[in-house]
């Protein structure tokens, strides 16, 4: 809950997480450990195809010191698919064949991955990926048009033994997207089309030791490189330069990261476990409009560095005193960084942020947690040296209006601390044998200082001035700055019921925000939603039916009521088939209706 991947809009271009209203550099997006930093305002963050991803995880706020800058919303960690998550134990080798069709936007999509296991210590699989998409059709009608996509991706892996206790794993991952839409992805549409290729290439390796009959600590340690692109082509004269333009934005990631992790303690009543380790990462970006500089894509490097250091601590005392389990985290991560471009000077600091949770369970089906931590969040290149142009209104021939890029050196990263606290309940055989309760209830507070915060200063035209005279007099400036105090809080209630026959989940989530020296409403904030998945098991056809439904609340927490959103409710149909005669073969169809009504 309080969880989002499309708040850039329908388009894979586009598509960007959020977490608790962030989104952004303050999600931290890694790939099997390596991050992903590839942020723009108008492009996506996710380039890699789900077909080969087997695990996505969700951390929400700065739930943990083991990750660093950009960790304000919370870390999205994907992990790839592996050949012994395909393996059954008695084969050695297998193919999965995949293939589908969306009508909603006339994509069809086929996968083919082979895996094997050639010997003993060595595991190998190859996985491919074809789609191809056209115009988007839009709940009541309409089209999002253009809205191409010509997608191939690609993974290889190999994980073998080195020796007892010893493993290495390398990856090799692509992300090819050849589209046609709009400069910006994000919007409507109509003008300013360009020809994108958006490229994205994860190279991986990770070394692990793990012995159990050693107190030596058990160790990982990930080299990775990254280069993500989203370039493009115009194919009009309708944006801010001329048709057949070569727009270019790399980013560029190397990173190294190690962690240990030890078994300090370990009895019927104390439990002691330590994890801590380091890391470093380089991001450069790259950016040019034929033969000059792209405006709002300047060229800058930036150097990370982190230490961290987490402890968890459990505490019982079977023989009758305290009931139940005590479970201490305390933490602490050292992060630094320094950024440089050729437009202005360095921007640089470093900080200390610790964390500390509780939980207590009073029984094995109950908890009550507490935690307490603060973040630290770097500003980013774009943040710190915009330039050029942001926007042109056309009035007539030798009149526009100019909003232009502010570059801001000075600004300061952003610090919060987060008080979470809240509850959790599961019950078994509670109305039938075999059913399955789970409840957790959590609410958070954030306190920020130099929250940073695109400002967007635009005359209106003929209301604040004329644009015939005199010149100038209605352009605007786009400028990253400092919100010096800011709060938010919100709630999430999750709730999931299983019998044998059936399936409900339930979920609900707010947010609320200001900034508390103007009271201003935060630009982050997103309505409050509920979710309902509901699903009916059909054992006698080895099929399972289910419905889902997302409802959000009219969203009135602005401070124009021209930004006001009405509220909506979207259903789901879905119904999967799993022929128990060919469980050996995993063969399986899935079917969907989604936005049933096209709100």
């Amino acid at each position: 809950r309080g969880v989002s991947t499309a708040t850039g809009g329908p388009r894979r271009t586009g598509e960007k997480p959020s977490i608790r209203g962030f989104s952004g550099p303050d999600v931290i997006v890694t790939l099997d450990g390596a991050r992903q930093n590839f942020n723009s305002a108008h492009d996506g963050r996710f380039f890699v195809d789900p077909a080969l991803l087997k695990q996505v995880e969700v951390l929400r706020g700065p739930a943990s010191a083991l990750y660093g800058s950009g960790g304000t919303g919370g870390v999205i960690e994907l992990r790839t698919v592996s050949a012994n998550d395909l393996l059954p134990e008695d084969q050695t080798a297998g193919v999965d064949f995949a293939a589908g069709y969306n009508t909603v936007n006339n994509e069809s999509v086929a996968v083919i991955t082979a895996y094997g296991k050639p010997s003993k210590r060595l595991d190998l699989l190859a996985s491919i990926t074809k789609r191809d998409s056209d115009n988007i059709e839009l709940g009541g009608g309409g089209v999002l048009k253009p809205s191409e996509d010509d997608i191939v991706s690609t993974l290889l892996k190999a994980e073998i033994g080195l020796a007892p206790y010893h493993r290495m794993e390398a990856s090799y991952l692509t992300f090819a997207n050849d589209a046609t839409e709009p400069n910006n992805g994000q919007g409507l549409g109509g003008d300013s089309l360009a020809d994108k290729q958006i490229r994205s290439t994860t190279w991986r390796t990770t070394y692990h030791y793990a012995n159990p009959h050693t107190r030596l600590p058990d160790l990982n340690l990930t080299l990775y490189h990254t280069e993500t692109a989203a370039d493009e082509r115009r194919l009009d004269d309708l944006g801010l330069g001329p048709r057949g333009e070569r727009l270019k934005r790399d980013v560029d990631t190397n990173g190294i990261r190690i962690d240990a992790h030890s078994q300090l303690i370990s009895s019927d009543r104390v439990t002691a476990q330590l994890t801590y380790g380091a890391e470093a990462y380089r991001d450069q970006q790259d950016g040019a409009a034929g033969s000059a500089e792209r405006d709002s894509v300047p060229d800058a490097e930036s150097d990370f560095y982190g230490l961290f250091l987490q402890a968890e601590l459990q505490f019982s005392d079977p023989d009758g005193g305290i009931p139940g389990r005590l479970l201490v985290i305390p933490g602490v991560r050292y992060d630094d960084y320094q950024t440089s471009s050729a437009l202005a000077q360095d921007n640089s600091d470093d900080e200390l942020s610790p964390r500390f949770g509780v939980s207590y369970l009073p029984t094995e089906s109950s908890m009550l947690f507490a935690s307490y931590a603060d973040a630290f969040r770097a500003p980013t290149f774009d943040e710190l040296y915009l330039t050029g142009n942001h926007f042109v209104i056309p009035l007539g021939p030798g009149t526009n209006v100019v909003n232009r890029f502010v570059s801001n050196p000075d600004l300061q990263p952003q610090r919060t601390t987060t008080f979470e606290y809240g509850a959790g309940l599961t019950l078994n055989d509670l109305m039938w044998s075999g059913d399955h309760l789970q409840l957790k209830f959590s609410q958070f507070r954030i306190d920020g200082e130099d929250f940073i915060d695109l400002s967007v200063e635009q005359p209106a035209l003929f209301v604040d001035c004329n644009p015939f005279f005199p010149p100038g007099a209605c352009d605007g400036t786009t400028r990253s700055a400092n919100v010096p105090n800011a709060k938010l809080w919100g709630s999430e209630l999750e709730l999931s019921y299983h019998t044998q026959r059936t399936r409900l989940r339930l979920g609900y989530s707010n947010i609320d925000g200001k900034n508390t020296d103007t009271n201003e409403k935060l630009g982050v904030l997103t309505p409050d939603q509920l979710t309902l998945d509901a699903a009916l098991k059909l054992p006698a056809l080895d099929a399972t039916l289910g419905w889902r439904m997302l409802v959000a609340k009219h969203f009135d927490e602005v401070n124009r009521a021209d930004e006001e959103r009405d509220g909506y409710a979207v259903h789901d149909l879905y119904f999967t088939w799993l022929p128990a005669s060919h469980s050996d073969r995993r063969l399986r169809f899935d079917f969907g209706i989604d936005n049933l009504f096209d709100v």
